[in-house]
């Protein structure tokens, strides 16, 4: 019997079934990566900007295709599939762009004494292999935010992408090494957790970009040694609405980053802040725009929330909900269930310590929280062992510019939601949500190291 078999999460029929790659072939590609530091270096940064061009190029042509794999490995609602290559296609071009301006600096020795008349030329350079893993949620761009910047910095790649996007992972590498990247310089595997972890500690791994839940970062990190770490993890991101907040703005973004690809997103916003003075018509507004969406299959286009990744996930997400309404917890909207879809629920008078908002829940269940102080607002965000993202509907700046300086998060979003993200943006957060930064110029530095020549 196969190791893995890829479930379509929405029809329970298999896709394929396959075996993990092993110990043995994990190594004979590193070896592999190895000798393709040397085509690497005798690359210019001009081609390596051209391949990445190519490549965005490719993507957006095979874009349908990317889209239905993403769509019938993850249960991602097609619309939903189509912006993520899009959201791929500007990844890509980001890092063609900065392939071709990754700058050093000359310092001069005379700024302190002795005086010796010596400048100091520092360029950045690649670090050698990076072995990078992604997730199932954005299978192509969040891979791409790899893949691009460690090869525009001159690295190669070893892409392990989620085993259910094997398919999807399979054709991103395709397109990759059609658009000029040798095989010697990207190498796609899909171990299992042993040959992964021997991936992890390999002397010729010398970089590990992570992004996945916490438990597997601590076991990376325990393994990994003196390895550059970057890693993007899990949130429990807040969306704030103001007394003086543009209601139907926070709706529509509480939908779009909430119950879009059925809530599982790091960044989704999944603890709402309403403030008492606003909080009745607020959740009229959202019932009342919740229950226009289509829930169902996920390959139609009209579809806005389709089926958690699996049987298990639906499970979890189903207790937390339970366990918060038998709490005292009110439903609003929702709580029904339908095989690995849940339809978009909104629940009020969730307690602080509930497992729903305590921890990440990753599903497409909105609780609202009302209150009245910015101080305890302030207390309860911070709170949570997660500062990823946050977002706040408001028209007073002086509030946004407290909020910025007071939550520990990595981005704080005005009217906007915690889902915000452009490409070429810096990207992680603080504490338990991550250690680095995404976003493709930053990713190229996290993926590099200084190397300084005096003269």
């Amino acid at each position: 019997m196969a190791d893995y078999q890829i479930i379509n999460p929405y029809n329970g029929e298999q896709i394929e079934a396959y075996d993990f790659h092993t110990r043995e072939q994990v190594a004979e590609a590193i070896d592999l990566l190895v000798q393709g530091r040397g085509v690497q270096q005798a690359t210019p940064a001009f081609e390596r900007s051209n391949i990445l061009l190519k490549l965005a190029q490719l993507m957006l042509e095979r874009k349908e295709d990317l889209a239905r794999l993403i769509t019938e490995e993850t249960g991602k609602t097609i619309s939903d599939s189509r912006v993520e290559i899009d959201r791929a296609y500007n990844t890509a071009l980001a890092s063609a762009m900065e392939a071709r301006n990754i700058n050093g600096e000359a310092l001069d020795s005379d700024a302190f004494p002795p005086m010796r008349e010596k400048i100091g030329v520092v360029l950045w350079k690649p670090l050698g292999t990076v072995l990078c893993i992604t997730p199932f949620n954005f299978p192509i761009n969040i891979a791409v935010h790899k893949i691009g910047p460690a090869f525009a910095a001159g690295n190669t790649i070893l892409f392990k992408p989620g085993p259910q996007n094997k398919r999807s992972a399979e054709l991103l590498v395709e397109l990759c090494y059609a658009a000029g990247m040798d095989k010697s310089v990207l190498q796609m595997l899909v171990p299992d957790i042993e040959a992964t972890s021997y991936a992890v500690s390999h002397p010729q791994i010398q970089a590990v970009n992570f992004t996945g839940g916490t438990a597997a970062a601590n076991a990376i990190a325990a393994n990994a040694g003196y390895k550059k770490m970057l890693f993007e993890l899990g949130g429990n991101d807040p969306l704030i609405v103001m007394p003086d907040a543009d209601l139907d703005a926070a709706v529509t973004a509480t939908i779009n980053q909430r119950f879009a690809t059925a809530g599982q997103r790091c960044t989704a916003a999944k603890r709402l802040f309403v403030h008492s003075d606003v909080f009745d018509a607020f959740a009229e507004k959202l019932v009342a725009a919740t229950a226009k969406l289509k829930v169902g299959d996920p390959a139609e286009d009209d579809t806005f929330v389709g089926p958690l990744i699996h049987t298990a996930a639906a499970d979890e997400v189903e207790a937390r909900i339970e366990s918060a309404v038998k709490a005292g917890a009110r439903v609003l909207f929702g709580h029904q269930r339908q095989g690995n879809i849940l339809w978009p629920t909104i629940l009020d008078n969730v307690a602080d310590d509930a497992e729903l908002v305590a921890e990440e829940t990753f599903g497409p269940v909105v609780p609202l929280r009302k209150f009245d102080d910015e101080g305890e607002l302030v207390s309860l965000i911070n709170s949570s062992p997660f500062g990823l993202q946050a977002g706040v509907f408001t028209q007073n700046l002086a509030l946004a510019k407290r909020l910025y300086n007071q939550l520990d998060v990595g981005l704080l979003a005005v009217n906007d939601g915690p889902g915000f993200r452009a490409e070429h943006f810096p990207f992680g957060g603080v504490k338990e949500s991550g250690v680095g930064r995404e976003g493709v110029s930053y990713a190229i530095r996290e993926m590099s190291y200084q190397k300084t020549l005096v003269i």
